[in-house]
């Protein structure tokens, strides 16, 4: 399953030329409260992402990844510093932000198209046609003829999709995916990843995208953001210098070779970090 040619109207405009400076982090900490004093989870994290830009996240288990994303949602707010999404200080979760989830969290009673416009159907934008909106997500994420299944009646990875057209259908600007295959089995995981990036280069949504996965990281990304052991503050950021479109060739590549060991030095501390994220040669 293939995802299908975006609609015109939903086109990045423009081109899909990068604007810099659409989601922004200034000096952010996240705590959680205890009776101990609490602990902290993130601190000074100092982070600028472009509008359209594919970012990973990648850091130990338990070093605050999710937090990092439930602050720029808006469901968590930073202790000391400031989160904005297009200029816009982020104080509450918004339609302009849309988080995915390992959890596929669909309704077991609704069926793939109902699913799909359950944010719509709560938040009712003027001028819409629902129906048709979801059944064009549907359609793009390589479900077109499973409109009518319900949840049970899926795979692992078709049910992802409908959770990543769900998350689409109100045209977010920022897509927010925590670990979001993690559930799946290796090779649908490779499968999802290589059609992710094909809805992404239709929809061009700015995407920060949380994964353990160090080859799912550099395969997605146009930057890898490396997070300490926790409290998580930026370790360092590396850009990936690989050419898009990505196919399977790119993962036998030197270059990809040189970036994973990169990022493995990095995440088990087995050399110093170098400057300007360029990959260890």
């Amino acid at each position: 399953m293939r995802p299908a040619a975006v609609p015109p109207a939903q086109q990045p405009a423009g081109g899909g030329a990068v604007q810099p400076g659409h989601v922004r982090l200034d000096d952010v900490e996240m705590s959680y409260p205890g009776s101990d004093g609490g602990s902290v989870a993130v601190e000074r994290v100092d982070l600028e992402i472009a509008h359209g830009e594919f970012v990973t996240v990648v850091g130990p288990s338990g070093c605050g990844k999710s937090t990092l994303l439930l602050a720029i949602d808006g469901l968590m707010p930073p202790t000391r510093g400031s989160i904005e999404v297009g200029g816009r200080p982020v104080s509450a979760p918004g339609v302009d932000r849309a988080m995915v989830f390992q959890e596929f969290g669909l309704l077991p009673w609704r069926n793939v198209l109902a699913n799909v416009s359950f944010g719509l159907d709560l938040n009712k934008p003027a001028g819409v046609d629902r129906k048709q909106r979801a059944r064009e997500l549907v359609e793009l994420v390589g479900l077109k003829g499973y409109e009518d299944h319900h949840p049970h009646q899926l795979s692992g990875g078709m049910r992802q999709r409908v959770g990543i057209a769900r998350a689409l259908a109100m045209d977010p600007e920022v897509l927010l995916m925590d670990e979001p295959f993690g559930a799946l089995d290796a090779q649908t995981r490779e499968l999802m990843a290589s059609e992710l990036l094909q809805i992404w280069s239709l929809q061009r949504k700015t995407v920060v995208f949380v994964t353990h996965g160090i080859d799912e990281a550099i395969f997605l990304a146009d930057r890898v953001v490396v997070l300490s052991p926790g409290p998580a503050h930026v370790q360092e950021v590396i850009e990936i210098d690989l050419p898009r479109p990505r196919t399977e060739e790119v993962r036998s590549s030197p270059e990809y070779a040189a970036y994973r060991e990169r990022l493995s030095a990095l995440l088990f501390g087995r050399v110093p970090a170098t400057p300007h994220g360029r990959p260890a040669r």
